[in-house]
């Protein structure tokens, strides 16, 4: 890797602005994402994390500012935005299985279809991916006969299949009980592990304090304050970070 692509953001924001009619939920978002950076952003309810993540990858539209991909701006007008949702993946609360498919087929649809992936390299990939998060007997099963942890496991190996560089999860646990997010969360850190770019929007700190190299606090629609695991949990700086690290803390 070259000093220029060390240094160079691989999404870069820049004063971004979102709004829904009177209600400001992003307010002048400034951030660098660095490849193989890890970032996991906390803040209550409604605060503008999800509406970032959502941004970021192109399901939300902006009304202020830019967003810079592999130095490729998304408010060009000839942008190609179903090949940046390729390169940016995102994993949601909800799992978003197609219920009429299978496991593989949900896995082998969008590297078909939009990657131009043969269908058998696709399928021997899904089975690779299936094999790596432990259930490839359930190739075959439909979602409603998996698990919540397994169907979220098969939704993160379905964006993963599609080889993107920057992966994002906005509260992927949050629908799960505790064994099941114990599953999912190891999932999330062998991704970490293996070098993969990530935004996580999550409550979980244990999980923040091992996997990220920063943490975001966003507060009324701003990242309030950020830093190291160590600094921000421990020795934040704004009493809004305090008051929110107290309750999440309990």
């Amino acid at each position: 890797m070259t000093q220029s692509e060390e240094t160079t953001p691989v999404v870069r924001l820049i004063g971004i602005h979102k709004r829904y009619g009177p209600l400001h939920v992003l307010k002048d978002i400034h951030l660098d994402l660095h490849k193989g950076e890890k970032i996991v952003i906390i803040g209550a309810s409604g605060c503008g994390k999800s509406t970032l993540l959502r941004c970021i990858n192109a399901l939300e539209p902006i009304d202020e500012g830019e967003i810079i991909v592999n130095g490729v701006s998304l408010q060009h007008d000839k942008v190609d935005l179903n090949r940046h949702r390729a390169n940016i993946g995102i994993v949601f609360q909800q799992f978003n299985l197609f219920p009429h498919l299978s496991v593989i087929e949900n896995l082998i649809l969008g590297p078909v279809r939009v990657r131009k992936i043969p269908k058998e390299q696709a399928i021997e990939q899904a089975r690779q991916l299936l094999e790596r998060i432990g259930i490839l007997e359930k190739a075959n099963a439909y979602p409603d006969q998996l698990s919540g942890g397994q169907q979220q496991r098969v939704a993160i190996a379905r964006s993963l299949a599609m080889q993107p560089e920057v992966m994002l999860f906005d509260e992927p646990t949050s629908a799960l009980d505790p064994r099941m997010t114990r599953e999912v969360l190891s999932m999330i850190r062998d991704v970490a592990d293996q070098g993969m770019t990530l935004m996580v929007v999550t409550h979980e700190v244990h999980f923040a304090e091992q996997v990220a190299d920063r943490i975001l606090f966003m507060h009324d629609g701003q990242i309030a304050e950020e830093g190291p695991p160590e600094t921000l949990f421990h020795h934040p700086r704004q009493e809004s970070t305090r008051a929110f690290l107290e309750n999440m803390l309990v």
